[in-house]
């Protein structure tokens, strides 16, 4: 599947304006004299109101330095693209001024190995059918050569691609992908792109799901110790034939119904409603039995680990609800548990460790770091290196190696699909305006987001934790302070020094207390496809007592960071908007008595 979209050889202003308005990736300017698509007199002051976040990108065939350094200046370009025969020194001259993506001409002589001098001076390579023109030819080169690829190196693939291409760009699966070029397929006239094919192109193209390859565009994957490996292929050989086996859906719905207690209430809050001007549903999931959302997941996990013969369970938690949904489908099924939760969450989490406890499960306390979530999932990754054969890893969010982030998300899609008929039998369309939810490592965000992520129409709100300020260095905003890298498995967006240590979170919700997110998040995150925003500490809290004064629910810290956002909102009025209540304010009393003074 595709993440980024380059749409290149635009020239006229209107049509630029309308394919600005589809939000690709790049936007490529054709530099090149001899193109059929040079820009000419294109006045600059076109290109530079262009708004990030799409790069403006210009292409260059063996230009003086010079001349390529003053466009960029000129036209405030964000990327060129260079298709001559341009050195690796060359391109590392442009490397502080723009994105340097280096173009080759790819035919069945093509030697792979010239592509070695330039793997540190270009950003990114992009391959294109060899032409005497330099690309725009319409001409796609077969793609079974780039299985002569053997760099890491992320690319461009350009060359013919179009509206009939669809079908064979889904087969991709190389996670190097990192977009797609189109220029001439797409023309009625040379420089001139029709929008409506374009527009269905993208649509039919993007995915914010993952592939064969457990990633979601640039993130995921699974970073593990080799002594883990057997037990993560173990899952990934078989998670979605149990979870789609008739049997396993069966029980598993049969449980959630009957025993878990859903579908849980799609609730308009009145109230609040009249507060902000809109319709504000609230997604009960704190009405579950254990009171959250963490209970739909580990129904699913525990019946799946039966069927792979496991006999012992370890999980992580934070907030304690994971631990505790862990610990009661444990005592369910009869199995040993085992809950690492960090010391300081222990103390601040008391009344979940005594219902663990209750429930027969062993909770250990992780000293390390921060003895907070980041630090009990690094115990329990420990301990599933250590007993590999009998024991199965719940993971309580859409973090860690593939297949996790994709079967939680799985797990936790309920919640979305019930909301959907929820929302038409209330309101007669099944499409919110909105839908908002807290976000530590993100599982019932994308739960709540699941099945509406592929309708552009419904805005995805994801609120993280801002602790004490953004700024002030007591924050868990990750996709506000965090950069690429891995954690706990998986590549994502995390929070770290310089030189990749991961920094200590801080939130006042212990189950938002995480420095990174899942990885579909940050793909949702890069591909602007939902929109991140932060809460402080002191606004959740009021919010939290807000919705109790209002409503007369309390709700967990966690879902109260939601809430909170609401009040940055504008609202026309009509506007449906969907929060996802993700937990019960129970475990959180001391707590809110502590900060209100109850």
């Amino acid at each position: 599947m595709i993440a980024k979209l380059k749409i290149c050889g635009m020239k006229d202003p209107l049509n630029i304006r309308d394919a600005v308005a589809l939000k690709p990736d790049y936007l490529g300017f054709i530099f090149y004299p001899a193109s059929k698509r040079f820009i000419a007199d294109l006045d600059p002051v076109v290109i530079r109101q262009i708004p990030l976040p799409v790069k403006t990108t210009g292409v260059f065939v063996n230009e003086e330095l010079d001349v390529v350094k003053k466009a960029i200046a000129d036209y405030q370009l964000k990327a060129v693209q260079l298709h001559g025969q341009e050195s690796p020194d060359y391109c590392r001259a442009l490397s502080n001024d723009a994105e340097v993506i280096k173009a080759f001409g790819i035919d069945a002589a093509f030697n792979f190995a010239s592509l070695k001098p330039y793997e540190d001076a270009a950003d990114y390579f992009l391959f294109d059918t060899q032409t005497a023109e330099h690309g725009g030819s319409g001409k796609t080169f077969s793609w079974q050569l780039l299985e002569q690829y053997k760099m890491d190196k992320p690319y461009f693939l350009s060359g013919g691609i179009g509206p009939e291409s669809v079908a064979s760009l889904k087969q991709l699966s190389d996670h190097r992908l990192y977009a797609i070029d189109v220029n001439s397929r797409f023309e009625t006239v040379p420089g001139f792109k029709n929008i409506e094919e374009l527009t269905k192109f993208k649509n039919h193209t993007m995915s914010y799901f993952v592939n064969e390859k457990g990633y979601y565009g640039d993130f995921g994957g699974a970073y593990i110790p080799e002594m883990l490996y057997p037990n993560v292929e173990e899952l990934r050989e078989n998670y979605l034939k149990i979870i789609n086996d008739a049997d396993f859906q069966k029980e598993f719905h049969a449980l959630l119904k009957d025993y878990v207690g859903r579908p849980s209430p799609l609730y308009l809050a009145k109230r609040l409603s009249a507060r902000y001007n809109a319709n504000i549903f609230l997604k009960r999931e704190d009405l579950n039995h254990t009171g959250a959302h963490k209970i739909n997941n580990t129904i699913g996990q525990i019946l799946l680990a039966e069927r792979l013969g496991k006999k012992r369970i370890i999980a992580e938690t934070g907030a304690g609800q994971h631990g505790v949904a862990t610990a009661t489908v444990c005592a369910l099924r009869g199995l040993e548990c085992v809950i690492y939760m960090g010391e300081i969450d222990i103390h601040r989490q008391a009344p979940n460790v005594a219902r663990m406890k209750m429930l027969g499960a062993t909770v250990v306390s992780a000293v390390s770091g921060s003895k907070t979530l980041k630090d009990a999932t690094n115990e329990a990754m420990r301990d599933w290196i250590n007993n590999p054969v009998d024991t199965h890893y719940i993971i309580g969010s859409v973090v860690g190696p593939h297949p996790y982030p994709d079967m939680v998300s799985i797990f936790q899609s309920v919640i979305s699909e019930e909301t959907k008929k929820q929302l038409l039998e209330q309101t007669g369309n099944d499409q919110p305006d909105y839908v908002l939810a807290c976000v530590g490592g993100g599982s019932n965000a994308m739960g709540m987001f699941y099945h509406f992520i592929d309708d552009e129409k419904v805005k995805l709100v994801a609120v993280e934790a801002a602790g004490k300020g953004v700024s002030s260095g007591f924050s868990a905003a990750t996709t506000y302070l965090g950069k690429e890298g891995v954690l706990h498995g998986s590549r994502s967006i995390l929070m770290q020094t310089a030189d990749g240590q991961v920094v200590e979170p801080h939130s006042v919700s212990a189950g938002l207390d995480y420095p990174g997110i899942g990885p579909q998040h940050a793909h949702l995150f890069k591909t602007t496809r939902a929109e991140y925003v932060s809460i402080t500490d002191d606004e959740s809290l009021q919010a939290g007592l807000l919705c109790t004064q209002l409503e007369g629910i309390i709700p967990a810290i966690e879902s109260a960071h939601a809430l909170a956002h609401l009040e940055k909102m504008t609202f026309t009025g009509g506007e449906n908007v969907v929060v996802c209540l993700s937990g019960r304010g129970d475990k959180d009393m001391d707590t809110y008595m502590k900060y209100f003074g109850l």
